[in-house]
């Protein structure tokens, strides 16, 4: 009789649940803010190219339909629209028409990587869901806009009633990923445990390939994504199955305000600049071991070169891999050789890219390579991975003129770096101008166009 009871009580309260939540989502559908544009991004003080993206979408927004309200969910909680607007233009050179409006999450935890020592890219994307959850729960727009990658988020959006839009930097999978653990590399993202265990091997193609099945059933419940570039295009159309909705929109990349700076360099201490975020994937320990091969191959005679990293810092985990590279450094020897600088303000930025005369970027699989597109734009030589985004669209020959180096080890990278630094000006200033014509093709305004170009059809779309 307790066990029957209990049964019925579990039925009850979960029959309770299911009616709670129908409830919600009902009453949400019904109050839709249907002139509002909500952008899904937890972290707006990233610093990146996603961060770049967002502002620069919330700006072409406000010009294409003014009478859409944009609204950021954040999960940073001194973020005002006041701010926001101040850090669009300090951070990133974005005037936005007006500030956004924002609605503050406190469930991002549930997103952190921290929180999932094991199945990280699972349990992110779960904790996405229930994220957007409190997103949509506190206010419902007409428009679903995610800029960070939370494909699992779109099934919910729908579901609420929204129309939803993304634009992805880079799959949470990819096909990549899936042959490098078949193939047993140790990466970033395939600990040497597992690639060393064909059996741990086995399991975690098992495990990526169902997760590729449950990405391409929840991107393909966009009204339209967005892609960065080739490399993100062909596998978003291999995984999602939606070609005739994806179209390939180039980030925005500052290369007005940055051509205007002279290609000549001071040549004295010649510097090498690295702009990217302080995670795993940037390989910045690989620039760290190239910079000091080349060091120790460097003439005497000749000027010795100095390498500035830049990049911003999320959260602790951030912190501490700033830190540890801080210590490698000392540990190679070339700590007095390389700066690190955190958290730079745009103006900063631009000086210390005006300054480079080459710009050094190690991401395997680099989706595009924003900070690619920057070096070449600043006048800086660059020394890009040679895979995805700088391989495919960016690092190429313009006019019939080398652009730039590719690499892929260390070796490479350092006979890159020791190029340059013994390349005769004139013949330096020849690539660097090369490089300024390619960099154009992927300027804010094209951006501009494009972005408005895709959007209309979805926002011109009535409700029904």
């Amino acid at each position: 009789m307790a066990y029957t009871i209990l049964i019925w009580s579990l039925i009850s309260a979960i029959l309770a649940s299911i009616l709670i939540l129908a409830s919600r989502i009902i009453n949400a559908r019904k109050n839709r803010n249907k002139t509002a544009v909500g952008f899904f991004h937890p972290y707006t003080n990233d610093g990146g190219g996603g961060e770049r993206v967002l502002w620069c979408s919330v700006k072409a927004i406000q010009e294409e339909n003014p009478d859409l309200h944009c609204i950021i969910y954040t999960g940073d909680h001194d973020a005002t629209p006041q701010n926001l607007m101040a850090r669009a233009i300090d951070r990133f050179g974005v005037k936005l028409l007006h500030p956004p409006k924002v609605v503050h999450l406190y469930r991002r935890k549930w997103i952190e990587e921290s929180t999932y020592p094991r199945f990280t890219m699972v349990g992110q994307s779960f904790g996405s869901v229930y994220l957007s959850w409190e997103a949509l729960c506190k206010f419902t727009p007409l428009y679903y806009f995610d800029t960070s990658g939370y494909a699992f988020t779109y099934p919910l959006a729908r579901i609420f009633g929204c129309k939803v839009i993304c634009y992805t930097h880079y799959p949470t999978i990819s096909l990549d990923m899936i042959s490098r653990v078949r193939e047993r590399n140790s990466t970033y993202n395939n600990n040497t445990l597992i690639a060393r265990s064909r059996w741990l091997s086995h399991c975690k193609i098992f495990y990526y390939t169902l997760f590729s099945w449950m990405y391409g059933f929840v991107g393909s419940c966009t009204h339209l994504a967005m892609v960065n570039s080739s490399w993100t295009q062909s596998h978003i159309e291999k995984l999602w199955r939606i070609p005739d909705r994806i179209k390939r929109v180039y980030p925005p990349c500052d290369t007005s305000g940055l051509q205007v700076l002279p290609l000549e360099r001071p040549t004295e201490s010649p510097n090498i600049i690295s702009v990217a975020q302080f995670r795993p994937e940037k390989a910045h320990p690989l620039q760290l071991e190239a910079f000091s091969l080349a060091i120790r191959k460097l003439d005497a005679d000749l000027p010795r070169p100095k390498l500035q990293i830049v990049g911003s810092c999320r959260n602790k985990s951030d912190e501490e891999r700033l830190q540890n590279l801080k210590d490698k450094a000392v540990e190679l020897k070339v700590d007095g050789d390389v700066e690190f600088h955190k958290n730079v303000m745009y103006r900063d930025l631009v000086k210390l890219l005006g300054g480079a005369v080459a710009g050094i970027h190690s991401m395997i699989d680099e989706h595009f390579g924003i900070s690619v597109v920057e070096y070449m734009a600043a006048g800086a030589i660059p020394i890009a991975h040679n895979s995805a985004g700088p391989r495919m669209d960016i690092v190429l020959e313009e006019d019939g003129q080398p652009t730039g180096f590719l690499a892929q080890n260390a070796e490479e990278y350092a006979s890159a770096i020791l190029q340059v630094v013994w390349m005769p000006e004139t013949e330096r200033l020849k690539m660097a101008a090369a490089a300024r014509r390619r960099a154009g093709r992927f300027s804010e305004q094209r951006f501009y166009e494009d972005f408005k170009a895709a959007i209309r059809p979805v926002l011109c779309h009535t409700d029904k």
